[in-house]
């Protein structure tokens, strides 16, 4: 019996998202759910000086986050119980895009057995305590886009924060290469309308012990996405080679897309053919 799908978005995106990719899986008959991850979504709380007028940049820049606080034990533990719930005894196919990774990652090492199959799709897939941020600092991403559309100090606002509501042309267009540069450009102008603010930078600086009857035991994929420019190839390369690396018994599969890092608006159709083959 096929197990249910669930979806879970990364940094700044919300179960938005993946609308279209359910779309497709309708006529396979499988039970899927896409979920928010903690502070994303309909669980965000956005900084009140992004909607203050006059719009005072330096006020936006330094705002405490009201999500300052969140964590990868918060996010890890809020995915571990919307699995159980779409489960229900039953174990779930989960697929994480970007830096919900890191959350799959903590969710499948803390209760394995729920997890059927643990797919990335072009996600953080960080090795056993390493800090899912770290890679961003890494030789491998080369080339990303989103430092340079973040504002402000993490260490000081607690998040990683976007002028998402920003009127400039020059900085829609960055956003829009970074996250959806091979999405129409009306979807992807009413995709960049709907992402949040601030991401918790918590949850990409803490870290997963990994084990072998944990994360280790669940079946995985990585899908690849040769075109992105928020998780470049090369560092969806390393994530493979090191998780192999660590735990050889259970290996990685992989799929490719020609895709950019949101192929979930772009050929929702392949990503949805890919995630029904699997589990």
């Amino acid at each position: 019996m096929s197990t249910p799908i669930l979806f879970l978005p990364g940094f700044w995106h919300g179960s938005w998202c993946w609308s279209e990719v359910q779309a497709h899986l309708t006529h396979t008959g499988r039970t899927t759910l896409a979920v928010d991850m903690a502070g994303h979504g309909l669980r965000a709380q956005w900084p009140r000086s992004i909607t203050k007028r006059p719009f005072v940049p330096q006020d936006f820049a330094e705002e405490v986050s009201p999500m300052a606080g969140i964590g990868l034990d918060q996010a890890g533990d809020l995915l571990v119980a919307q699995i159980e719930r779409l489960g229900r005894g039953r174990p779930v196919t989960v697929v994480a895009h970007s830096m919900g990774g890191a959350v799959l990652t903590r969710a499948a090492e803390q209760a394995p057995r729920l997890v059927a199959h643990a797919v990335y799709l072009t996600a953080y897939m960080p090795a056993s305590g390493v800090p899912a941020l770290e890679y961003t600092r890494m030789p491998e991403s080369d080339g990303n886009l989103v430092p340079a559309a973040l504002l402000g100090d993490p260490g000081a606002t607690g998040v990683l924060r976007l002028d998402v509501l920003s009127g400039d042309p020059a900085y829609r267009d960055l956003l829009r290469e970074a996250f959806c540069a091979d999405v129409d450009p009306v979807t992807a102008e009413a995709a960049l309308g709907m992402l949040t603010p601030d991401s918790p930078v918590g949850i990409g600086m803490e870290t997963t012990t990994l084990t072998r009857r944990g994360w280790g035991s669940v079946p995985r994929t990585y899908i690849k996405c040769a075109r992105d420019m928020a998780v470049r190839p090369a560092l969806q390369a390393r994530f493979i080679a090191e998780a192999d690396a660590a735990f050889p018994g259970n290996p990685t599969a992989t799929a490719a897309l020609d895709a950019s890092h949101s192929p979930f608006l772009s050929m929702p159709g392949e990503v949805a053919r890919i995630v029904a083959g699997i589990g």
